[in-house]
This record gives C-alpha cells, structure tokens and sequence, in this order.
C-alpha cells in the first residue's frame, strides 16, 4: 500500500508535468535518469530520502494547491508566527511599518512581533486571493498591539505594478502621515519539471521578476518620498541567491540575487539621507510558498538539507526584522543581509 501510495505521488507529477507542457508522461520519464544526473544538485536524492520515508517521519504532509500565491489557511500544518517565549521590549514603540506581503507566511510574523514591539502596522495583501488570510491577520495584529499604537490596516492590492504600489503608500500616508519602515517581502515561485529553460515562459518570467523584485522597487521609490532620517528598509531575499539549489528555480533563484544586489546598492544610494537598507535571506521555512511550489518530495523532506536537518518557522526568523527595523539596535547596519537559515554556511 505504501509503495502504491508513494508511485501515486510520482504519477501525478508526471501527469501535470504532460498537461503543461505537452510532453507525453512516459517520455518524460524516461529522459528522468538523464536529467537528475545534471549538475551538482541530485533531484533523486530527494525523491529517494522521501520514498524511504515512513509517513510519521515525513517532515510536512502531502498537500498541494493549484495557485499562486499560497494560502496560509490550507496549509496542514499551520505555520507557527508566534512564539510564547517571545519577550517584546518597546523596540518600535511610536513607528509606523508598512509591510509587503503581510497577510501570512514570514510576512505574518513581521507584523506580528512590529505590533508586540510597539509599531502601528499596515500590510498588504494579494485582492480577492489572500482575503481569509487577510482577515485572520488584521484580528491577530489588532490582538496584539500594545496600547498607544495605530490600528492596523490591511491593503489589498496588486503589487507587480508601480500605480498600485503608490496607491497603497497614499492609503497608509493618508491614514497615518508617515512611515518609518518598509519592509518588501512578497514572492512568487513556481514548480520547475526539468532542468531546461523551456518551461519557463515569457509570461512566467515577467509575472516571478514584477512580484519579487519590480514591487521592491515601486515601493521603496514611492515610500521613500515620505522616509526621514532614521527610518529603514528591509527586503527579504533567499539563501537561495547564495547557493543557487535547486537549480530549477532559475527564475524565482534570480530574483532573490536581484533583491541582494538591489538591497546594497540602496543602502550606499541613501547612506546621505541616514535611511538604513538591509536584508533577510531566510533558509527552508514552512510558508504558503512552499505548499504551492513544492512537490510532495520536495514537502516530506522540507529542510534536511540544512545543517540543523529540519525546516524553520516563521517566527524564527521575524526577530531578524525587529532587530534591522530598530534603529537603536541597528543603527550600523546597512547594506547587510541577515541569514536564519539552519546553519548554512554562505558568503555575503
């Protein structure tokens, strides 16, 4: 029965693969052997660990969700964007965040733990796609800010286009008159089936670079014409534009690379102006991007290519954004990318 369960996995990656591209599935499986041999990086080696797997030492459960972005409230199991040991002391208190992408995920954590410390938050969110999300954060948020702090507001938008994205800083302009930290944090990534650059379309290619890093630019240029002496930037990048695998994520992979470069030379554009620009490059961490992208191997052995062999949870890695969002405890920092990551080793 296992056996038959594991070969279902397989097959349905076969057949999806077939639907999209028109390559039969069986020709597609046998070009497998060929294919998983290229590079330094063994997609089998996956595949294998997990057909090995007992269904208890899976690290998530099969799941699947046919669209972009992901939906954190499908999810099984949810992420974990709190943590009960957490101990906030007043880091943001009286700062106004806008943060990208906030409606769950790692997003949902940065806005969570900016509202413990003190800030009044604003967040976008993905209209009519992340609305139940969306409503689940704006309570949270609302829960747990602390007394003096702005009601939250929650933003729902369009973000691949430079319009939207000065709408949504004339909404929290107008609400709040100021903003004091940007964070840029959406992402889109899709499964790639093979090692060639075919499968990624125009469309796809200009749909992944507008949402991960063309919203990166729209909104800092136009949050920037309202940022004083002191406030901060923070863009979240991958350990990916480090280690580049797997490699069949070349164009989400590329984009993460942009977000680096984009992010130090930012930081020295407005080093004058006393605005800090840094980064956070997350490693494996279980957020609707990965329910959405990944395949059930790929899900089953989500971050056991990490030293600390196992996948991080968003609220291990918001403090990196308390920390770069407060001037106090960052105050020399720009330019810099921040690595939660599970103890890979990477340069930059």
């Amino acid at each position: 029965m296992m056996r038959l369960a594991k070969s279902c996995l397989w097959s349905r990656s076969l057949l999806a693969f077939s639907a999209i591209t028109g390559i039969s599935a069986n020709s597609f499986a046998s070009t497998v052997p060929r294919i998983e041999r290229r590079g330094s990086y063994a997609i089998h080696t996956l595949k294998e660990k997990a057909m090995l797997m007992d269904e208890g030492e899976r690290r998530f459960p099969p799941q699947y969700q046919d669209s972009q972005p992901g939906k954190e409230y499908l999810m099984n199991p949810l992420p974990q964007f709190s943590n009960p040991n957490y101990k906030p002391s007043g880091k943001l208190h009286g700062k106004v965040a806008l943060v990208t992408g906030g409606d769950s995920g790692i997003g949902r954590s940065v806005c969570y733990h900016f509202a413990l410390e003190g800030a009044t938050v604003a967040f976008t969110y993905v209209k009519n796609v992340e609305d139940i999300d969306a409503n689940d954060m704006l309570k949270i948020t609302n829960e747990s800010r602390v007394k003096g702090s702005g009601d939250p507001i929650a933003i729902p938008t369009d973000l691949r286009y430079d319009k939207n994205c000065k709408d949504v800083v004339d909404d929290v302009i107008a609400k709040y008159g100021r903003i004091d930290i940007l964070v840029n944090s959406p992402a889109m990534q899709y499964y790639v089936y093979s090692y060639t650059l075919e499968e990624i379309t125009e469309e796809r290619l200009e749909n992944v670079f507008r949402t991960n890093i063309f919203s990166y630019f729209f909104m800092s240029r136009h949050a920037l014409e309202h940022m004083k002496e002191g406030s901060a930037i923070i863009n979240t990048t991958s350990a990916l534009a480090y280690t580049a695998t797997p490699p069949h994520w070349l164009d989400y992979i590329s984009t993460k690379g942009a977000i680096v470069s984009f992010t130090r030379a930012l930081a020295l554009h407005l080093v004058d102006k006393k605005i800090r620009v840094n980064g956070v490059a997350p490693g494996a961490i279980w957020t609707p991007l990965q329910a959405a992208a990944l395949n059930d191997e790929e899900i089953a052995t989500l971050g056991s290519t990490a030293p600390m062999d196992r996948a991080g949870q968003p609220y291990e890695v918001a403090p990196s954004y308390v920390f770069l969002a407060s001037e106090q405890d960052s105050s020399y920092f720009t330019g810099q990318v921040l690595h939660p990551n599970g103890g890979i080793m990477v340069n930059g």
